[in-house]
């Protein structure tokens, strides 16, 4: 019998450095730059980006052509515990000045901080694209975007499959009216199967999550949230907000446009407007194991539509739920005319919680650590009571 052929031999790393050339072969010790290493790399291999801040005036663009394969992504990756700093700073404010755009397929971008672009730090074209545990704040426009790669691009090459992994989207401002600077998007032209897991968005200028879709465009395919928070949206860590900043948590829509996203086991608190709003969705939005606590309207906003709610837990919001949909089991506890209601008679109050001072870290992975903040008490009467039995009633450690 034959003997298997052997495995193919991973290509050799390439190295990049701020201080790096693009003349120089790319190892470790005679590091290139990044726009030279983005040439090299072959399918399954690695950029590794040494820490220290890489500054740039323009867009850095994976291109098209440029991709990796199933099974064998092209990879930008911080080395070791180094913190690469791509910092577009030098930008003006314009949309067409992004930070890093991946247009490519099949890239993983791991361990980056992205910052100061003028307008998205990291925007997503291409499709099974992975970025985790990536850090974007004071950019001009959302830190991280998802959408279509050129106007001309049919639905069929819409970004498709891409994963947003334990990502941390912050401070960012549009300087012209504060309407657009999200912490994270998929809007407007977006294919199927992306996937936002464990991400924090907070201080952005207008939402957290931004799901918008418009009518000349048509409805965009639904998204995954899930295990991810949203807090303090609708103004900067530094106070800076305008009139035209709306401040949702997680908006999930646009124009009367039915797309039935699912939303899981994820928070809202202190946004300045709803914590989670179907934001004229009418269509059958699926949300899960979800805590909402004292954002500055209504911790859930869903006027219209056929959506479909378990296990979710609402308290201390500035004025009351609209929950249009299923109340599966009657798991739900919602806060209206400022007391919590449910169909079966449940009821949340202080001492429902291990604490109500908000708290949140991230875990070295990136993910989001809230302590025993909104987490309940062993005591709690919501504790085991959702569906399926025992399951708890809101956001789950």
């Amino acid at each position: 019998m034959l003997a298997a052929a052997p495995a193919a031999a991973a290509p050799e790393p390439i190295y990049a450095a701020p201080n790096g050339s693009a003349s120089n072969p790319g190892t470790l010790s005679a590091p290139t730059t990044l726009a030279a290493a983005l040439t090299k790399v072959a399918a399954g291999g690695t950029i590794y980006l040494r820490g220290g801040t890489y500054s740039f005036s323009s867009t850095v663009t994976i291109d098209r052509t440029n991709s990796g394969a199933s099974g064998a992504h092209k990879a930008i990756v911080a080395y070791g515990t180094e913190k690469p700093v791509l910092d577009f700073s030098g930008q003006t404010f314009n949309s067409a000045n992004r930070g890093l755009q991946i247009n490519g397929h099949y890239w993983l971008v791991k361990g980056l901080e992205v910052k100061g672009a003028g307008d998205n730090g990291i925007y997503i074209a291409g499709n099974y694209n992975r970025l985790e545990n990536v850090e974007t704040h004071h950019n001009r426009d959302t830190g991280i975007q998802i959408g279509r790669y050129a106007s001309t691009a049919a639905q069929s090459e819409w970004p498709s499959y891409n994963e947003v992994i334990n990502s941390y989207s912050h401070d960012n401002f549009d300087p012209d009216n504060g309407e657009d600077a999200d912490g994270f998007a998929a809007k407007l032209t977006v294919g199927p199967g992306n996937v936002f897991d464990g991400c924090i968005a907070a201080y952005n200028v207008d939402d957290g999550w931004d799901l918008y879709t418009k009518t000349d465009t048509g409805a965009i395919s639904p998204v995954t949230i899930r295990n991810s928070v949203a807090h303090h949206n609708g103004k900067t860590s530094d106070g800076t907000t305008t009139t035209s900043s709306d401040g949702n948590g997680f908006k999930l829509g646009g124009e009367k446009i039915p797309v039935n996203h699912i939303v899981q086991n994820s928070v809202a608190y202190q946004n300045k407007k709803h914590g989670f709003t179907y934001n004229s969705n009418p269509g059958s939005i699926q949300f899960k194991n979800n805590t909402s606590w004292s954002n500055g309207q209504s911790n859930f906003a869903f006027d219209v539509g056929t959506h479909v709610f378990t296990n979710n837990l609402s308290y201390k919001g500035g004025s009351s739920d609209k929950t249009s949909g299923t109340d599966v089991s009657s798991t739900n506890v919602w806060w209206k005319d400022n007391k919590t209601v449910n169909a079966k008679g449940l009821a949340a109050s202080d001492a429902d919680f291990v604490s109500l001072t908000p708290a949140i870290s991230r875990n070295a992975d990136g993910s989001p650590n809230l302590g025993s903040f909104l987490q309940l008490s062993s005591g709690s009467d919501l504790k085991g009571t959702g569906t399926p039995s025992g399951t708890d009633i809101g956001y789950i450690r």
